[in-house]
């Protein structure tokens, strides 16, 4: 499979991918970790209005392979959560990247996209040479 990692995308360890959109936080989960997953069939997100730590799960993703946990790399405010994926997992399996984001998040503090991996050092991360 060829996945596409967007320039205007930053990661952290733990395969959630951040965008920052007029000072909003555009959160999901890579296309890597997606494929790795299999089948999607149940997401769970928090609730919106919800606030929480940096490093706090904020859902789980549920394939026929195994149940994960994401996780927040920035402390904020859940202002919304895309109900598309949740009614439809299928959405995060087809486009985790357009469609299938998850959470968008407004940020307790200052951010700095700088804390997470470049798309080329996630793509050198979990791509083999």
């Amino acid at each position: 499979m060829s996945y596409k990692f967007p320039d205007n995308l930053h990661y952290a360890d733990t395969h959630e991918y951040v965008v920052e959109e007029k000072g909003l936080l555009k959160i999901g989960v890579s296309e890597f970790a997606i494929d790795q997953l299999g089948d999607i069939v149940f997401v769970e997100l928090a609730d919106s209005g919800a606030t929480l730590k940096k490093g706090e799960t904020f859902g789980t993703i549920e394939s026929v392979k195994a149940v994960e946990e994401v996780y927040l790399p920035f402390p904020g405010k859940i202002i919304s959560i895309n109900e598309t994926v949740v009614d439809n997992p299928e959405v995060l399996q087809n486009d985790p990247i357009g469609e299938g984001w998850l959470v968008i998040l407004e940020p307790l503090s200052t951010v700095s996209l700088d804390d997470l991996m470049t798309s080329e050092q996630y793509k050198s991360k979990v791509v083999p040479k």
